[in-house]
C-alpha cells in the first residue's frame, strides 16, 4: 500500500478555563499530585479539565530516561512519597470520577520493582476508596521485567496502555532508551493475561504512510483492542522538531485502516492523546 502524504497546518488548541477546570486544579494542587496534563505540556488539558477530566502521574515529576518527544525533566531523582497512593485516591474520590487514567514517569533507577509496588498500591486505594471508578493504567516498560509488570497485571486494571510511541524505525532516535520490540512484548502478554490492551503512535516525526499501516498491523496482532494515533507537537525548543503536519484526511483514513483490521476503537486525530477522551473510550469498550 502507497499514499501521497498531503502537509496540513498546525492544529490549533482551545484555550477556555471554566470551573471544571478551577475544580480539578484546586484538587491537584491541594493533594500535591502531578499530572501529565501539565508535565507533559498536553494541548488538550483545557478541554480535559474543563470536562473534569485528568491523567494523574505518580512516582514523582522526574523521569529516569530522556526521550525525544517529551518535555517531562530529567534529572536527579528525589522522590520519596509513600503516602502518593491514598493521597491519589482521595483526589479521585473528590473529583468524583467514572474513570481515571494513572500513569508514571521511568523509575530506572528502582532496581528491584522500577516502582511496580507504588503501582499495584496506588490502584488497590483506588479500588478501596472509590469503587465505582474504572482504573486505566498508563505504565512504562518496567524493563520488560516480568515481576514487575505481574505486580500491575495482578491488580486487574480495567484497561492496561502501554505505548510503543513511534514507528520501529524511528524508534530508537525518539525515545533512546526503550525497546521497540519489548514494549511490543508487554502488550502481547497484557492480551494474554486476559486484560483489556491499548496503545498509541505519535506520527509527524519522519514516518511514512506505510509505516504506520504496518505498525497497526503489528499491533493488532499482539492482541490490543484500543489504538491511539495523533500528531507529534514539539513542547520544548529542546525536542525533536515536527517533521511534517498530518491532515485530518489521513487522519480519518488511519481510523478506517484501524477498524478494518479489526481494533474495537481507533482514536485517530491531530489532537490524540493517549488519555484522550479516555473516559469515553472506557465506557464504550467496558460496557
Amino acid at each position: 500500500m502507497s499514499k501521497i502524504l498531503s502537509r496540513a497546518a498546525k492544529p490549533k488548541v482551545r484555550f477556555h478555563i471554566n470551573d471544571g477546570y478551577r475544580f480539578v486544579n484546586e484538587v491537584v494542587r491541594e493533594n500535591k499530585l502531578n499530572t501529565v496534563c501539565e508535565e507533559a505540556r498536553c494541548p488538550n488539558i483545557y478541554e480535559c479539565w474543563n470536562r473534569g477530566t485528568a491523567t494523574i502521574m505518580i512516582l514523582g515529576d522526574v523521569c529516569t530516561r530522556a526521550c525525544g518527544f517529551c518535555s517531562v525533566k530529567t534529572g536527579k531523582l528525589k522522590w520519596d512519597d509513600p503516602l502518593e497512593p491514598i493521597r491519589t485516591a482521595i483526589a479521585i474520590k473528590k473529583m468524583q470520577l467514572r474513570h481515571v487514567v494513572i500513569t508514571s514517569v521511568d523509575r530506572d533507577d528502582l532496581k528491584d520493582d522500577y516502582g511496580s509496588s507504588i503501582w499495584g498500591e496506588t490502584i488497590n486505594q483506588i479500588r478501596e476508596h472509590v469503587p465505582g471508578c474504572t482504573v486505566e493504567v498508563l505504565t512504562p516498560d518496567f524493563k520488560g521485567y516480568r515481576p514487575a509488570l505481574e505486580r500491575v497485571f495482578n491488580t486487574r486494571p480495567d484497561i492496561f496502555s502501554h505505548n510503543v510511541e513511534c514507528v520501529e524505525r524511528i524508534s530508537r532516535k525518539v525515545r533512546s532508551q526503550a525497546n521497540w520490540e519489548r514494549s511490543i512484548d508487554i502488550l502481547r502478554q497484557s492480551a494474554e493475561f486476559g486484560l483489556y490492551t491499548k496503545t498509541g503512535i505519535m506520527v509527524g516525526l519522519g514516518e511514512n504512510f506505510d509505516e504506520v499501516v504496518n505498525t497497526m498491523q503489528e499491533i493488532k496482532k499482539s492482541g490490543v483492542s484500543i489504538f491511539t494515533i495523533g500528531q507529534y507537537l514539539q513542547p520544548t525548543k529542546e525536542n525533536l522538531p515536527v517533521q511534517r503536519y498530518v491532515s485530518n484526511d489521513e487522519f480519518e483514513t488511519y481510523k478506517r485502516i484501524g477498524l478494518h483490521l479489526g481494533f474495537d476503537i481507533v482514536e485517530s486525530g491531530p489532537l490524540v492523546r493517549s488519555s484522550y477522551h479516555a473516559d469515553e473510550q472506557a465506557r464504550l469498550a467496558l460496557d
